[in-house]
């Protein structure tokens, strides 16, 4: 079977992607010489009840790529609405910002996580296993604690922190 090229641009399937909704979490762990790394990643994803697991993606250009892939634990964060300003401050800036003056605590395990009470849920993963996927690389956490409250979800959707939707039409060709 011979895979078909694509009949759109970049941008068109970046704006095709965008018209779902995903929650917004950030990503924590540890650098091998101990400092805490973190990140905002809206590609999160269930993959099985048992076990329990979990997946999201990570660009292959990003620099916290390297410390993902030799981390052996990571503390997923789902966002809250109200902390829109935190998804912003760790999906940019220097990671010496996203950090500063910021409450952490450690997970069952010693990961580095966000102290916030706020958080809608959070899942300690152990790296199960991370595969390579186009520009992306994928990883699959196993999770083996977890904790949850009852908050309204921050949402990501058509390129923003917002359910608008854009008015900007674009073409594929």
């Amino acid at each position: 079977m011979t895979v078909q090229s694509p009949d759109f641009d970049q941008r068109f399937f970046r704006s095709a992607l965008g018209r779902f909704a995903t929650g917004v979490t950030i990503i924590t762990t540890e650098t091998a010489d101990g400092r805490p790394w973190g990140l905002t990643v809206s590609s999160f994803n269930t993959v099985s009840l048992e076990p329990p697991m979990v997946l999201w993606s990570l660009s292959n250009a990003a620099s916290a790529l390297p410390h993902f892939l030799q981390a052996e634990r990571y503390v997923i964060h789902v966002l809250a609405a109200s902390q829109l300003p935190l998804a912003r401050r760790f999906a940019t800036g220097r990671q010496e910002e996203r950090f500063r003056d910021l409450a952490l605590t450690r997970s069952p395990h010693g990961v580095p996580m966000l102290a916030s009470t706020d958080t809608a849920a959070w899942f300690q993963c152990w790296n199960h296993a991370h595969y390579p996927a186009g520009d992306h690389t994928l990883f699959i956490g196993q999770v083996e604690r977890c904790d949850r409250r009852y908050s309204q979800p921050l949402v990501y959707h058509a390129g923003d922190f917002d359910l608008t939707p854009s008015i900007e039409p674009l073409s594929g060709h």
